[in-house]
């Protein structure tokens, strides 16, 4: 694959991979209360709190990894975050009360669905962190990357 494929490649990643934490980040900064609810419920402490940092940090990360700028570093640390809410917020079954076993048991298929995405995106970030961002970059405009051929 030639050098200018591999990289348009890694861009169109970036863009993949950096679009769902930019809007959600973004989301959560405005709306914080949703999210708040899903931190309290998993049994964390300053829910309100938490959401703020977690919309700030998906924003910030994602529009570093966007733009290509410290790219390494903020695929680690969305890859971490992803396991993390994948073991945190999607393992385990869902029992609702007074909703049928029929509903509860297709809610627990949609929540091991949603731990399989975040771990497989975790899986995608690591790719790209081994990487870097490519030529269409602010790191290869820095000189700080290395471009795998």
């Amino acid at each position: 694959m030639s050098t200018t494929a591999t990289n348009s490649l890694l861009l169109v990643g970036r863009v993949l991979l950096s679009g769902m934490f930019v809007m959600s980040g973004f989301q959560k900064l405005i709306d914080p209360a949703g999210t708040a609810g899903m931190i309290t419920g998993a049994g964390l402490p300053a829910g309100m709190l938490l959401a703020y940092v977690a919309g700030l940090f998906e924003l910030v990360t994602g529009l570093a990894v966007l733009t290509g700028f410290q790219t390494r570093i903020a695929a680690l640390l969305l890859a971490a975050f992803s396991a993390f809410t994948a073991f945190v917020f999607h393992s385990g079954a869902i029992n609702v009360p007074n909703f049928p076993e029929a509903a509860n048991g297709l809610l627990t298929l949609f929540n091991s669905l949603m731990m399989m995405k975040n771990l497989t995106i975790a899986g995608g970030f690591l790719a790209l962190a081994a990487v870097g961002a490519g030529a269409f970059s602010i790191d290869a405009r820095r000189g700080s990357v290395a471009i795998a051929a």
